[in-house]
């Protein structure tokens, strides 16, 4: 059993996991660090003033100056599903097996809601939790993390020398874990963004509130830029060496002149500690953000409205691009703006407005950063060649739900055929396209991905419902001279690109 607990505690965790257990029923809650960058300029009198600080002579100058502008963020309220460690929507579950009734040790799991069984449902859990964040306003707006705020009823701050105030919620946008919170207050003290991005290598001062402590500093560099880690939208995450921990989520990390680079949000941990990995959401995006959520309470997006992929190297080598680069659109959405357009599935958008785009989350990225109601030019890879095409972009609806359609059944009546390449295809006379009913295990195509049960819908970028055009399509790219089909293939109603080597003819 132990053996079991300890290893699905090594996981991605959120930095403020701050367990304060809440009398009997009570939960533990967690919190996932930020690192943001503040920019600290003379401004007014409430703004932080540092001095030139350098790393030979310690940061005591520059933590005295930004200190007062970070504070701590209590936390009372409500989860949904008392099965689970973490308020707010935190996932630290421990699941033990169903007890008999009489066991000694059910009674005590059932007091402490340790893990969900049975069908029962769960009533909702008083939690408590904790996490940092700091003011960029002399007026009382705090920066902190979606997940330090989520499902409370009531938030404290608590200010460096102590004294505590109730804060209201101004907005929060889960897709970047950003947050805004208010407090009421003039001449307080700030801190502001950078104004040009850190590099990897630079130094970066950590002041936060880990484990419940109250303000505490760690230091460090830049260990990465552009990461993504799991459970985000939109990826691009600073990596640091500072020491960060539970508690320390919505916390800032500054730069040597006192400017926010970013919002401590998450760390990468074996056992729950700090073990050098932080990842700290970019001042750029924070700004962005909380600039919208203090404005309008809520954060609108550009929506381009297709689905898309990362562009593998056997997908460029199907369509003649000298190296895997860009975005290939699966499917463009009915009714979208992409589709409405010319947009076709099989296109795979190069640049964004001359921005080069690297890979399927870029694209995400840089349309989440238009506004809606924009025009932008998307050059494409098209037939083996480049073109442009202007979009005016929508606005992207967070609420709208991607139905899956069923998965389709292969008619049993129709004899499956092998096809040259090695796959044993059957048509699918529910769905269209053609069914894989086996794959030659010494074929060229046996390790790109392909399972039974997939639906190939297109070789080329031309539907196949036949083992016969099948084939064709196959003959067609042997004759421009390629040896990787692009072929666009669907399992569970989800479709995708793969590049199929097509081996000696």
């Amino acid at each position: 059993m132990r053996s079991t607990i300890l290893s699905r505690t090594r996981r991605w965790l959120g930095a403020s996991a701050l367990a304060l257990l809440v009398g009997v029923g009570g939960v533990s809650t967690a919190f996932v660090l930020n690192s943001q960058t503040a920019t600290a300029q003379i401004q007014n009198a409430a703004q932080v003033v540092v001095p030139q600080t350098t790393p030979n002579g310690g940061f005591a100058d520059l933590v005295e100056a930004v200190k007062p502008a970070v504070v701590s963020i209590r936390v009372e309220g409500e989860a949904q599903g008392g099965g689970s460690f973490g308020g707010g929507g935190q996932e630290f579950r421990f699941n033990f097996p169903d007890l008999p009734e009489g066991h000694p040790f059910r009674d005590f799991f059932d007091q402490f809601e340790f893990g969900p069984r049975g069908d029962s449902p769960r009533p909702p859990r008083r939690f408590m939790a904790a996490g940092s964040g700091f003011i960029i306003s002399e007026d009382g707006y705090i920066v902190t993390n979606n997940h330090v705020v989520q499902d409370a009823q009531t938030v404290t701050v608590v200010f460096d020398d102590g004294t505590e105030e109730e804060a209201q919620v101004v907005g929060t946008d889960e897709r970047t874990d950003i947050a805004v919170i208010k407090v009421e207050g003039d001449d307080l003290p700030f801190v502001t963004f950078e104004a040009e991005a850190s590099r990897v290598g630079d130094w970066v001062v950590a002041v936060g509130n880990p484990f419940g402590l109250g303000g505490s500093v760690t230091a460090g560099i830049i260990s990465a830029s552009g990461r993504d880690i799991g459970g985000s939208n939109y990826g691009d995450f600073l990596q640091i060496d500072a020491a960060v921990n539970t508690g320390n989520s919505g916390g800032p990390a500054f730069n040597l002149e006192g400017e926010v680079v970013g919002v401590n949000t998450a760390i990468y941990s074996p056992n729950g500690g700090n073990v050098g990995i932080a990842f700290a959401i970019p001042a750029s995006t924070v700004k962005q953000i909380a600039t919208q959520l203090i404005e309008n309470g809520s954060v609108t997006r550009g929506y381009l409205g297709v689905s898309i992929q990362d562009v593998t190297r056997d997908i460029a080598n199907s369509v003649g691009l000298d190296q895997p680069r860009g975005a290939i659109v699966r499917e463009p959405a009915e009714d979208g703006p992409a589709g409405d357009a010319g947009i076709r599935s099989g296109d795979i958008v190069l640049r964004v407005d001359g921005e080069q785009i690297d890979d399927a989350l870029d694209l995400s990225r840089t349309i989440a950063n238009k506004a809606p109601g924009s025009e932008v030019e998307l050059t494409i890879w098209r037939d083996g060649a480049e073109t442009t095409i202007n979009v005016t972009l929508d606005t992207l609806n967070e609420e709208v739900a991607q139905a899956q359609p069923e998965q389709p059944t292969p008619p049993a009546e129709v004899a499956p055929a092998e096809s040259s390449i090695g796959l044993t295809l059957v048509p699918d006379a529910e769905g269209g396209g053609l069914l894989i009913q086996a794959i030659n295990p010494e074929s060229p195509v046996a390790d790109r991905g392909l399972a039974v049960g997939d639906a190939i819908l297109e070789v080329d970028n031309k539907p196949v419902t036949t083992v016969a055009e099948f084939e064709a399509a196959i003959t067609g790219v042997r004759d421009k001279g390629l040896n990787t089909a692009l072929v666009k293939a669907s399992r569970g109603g989800e479709a995708r690109f793969i590049g199929l080597p097509l081996g000696e003819q």
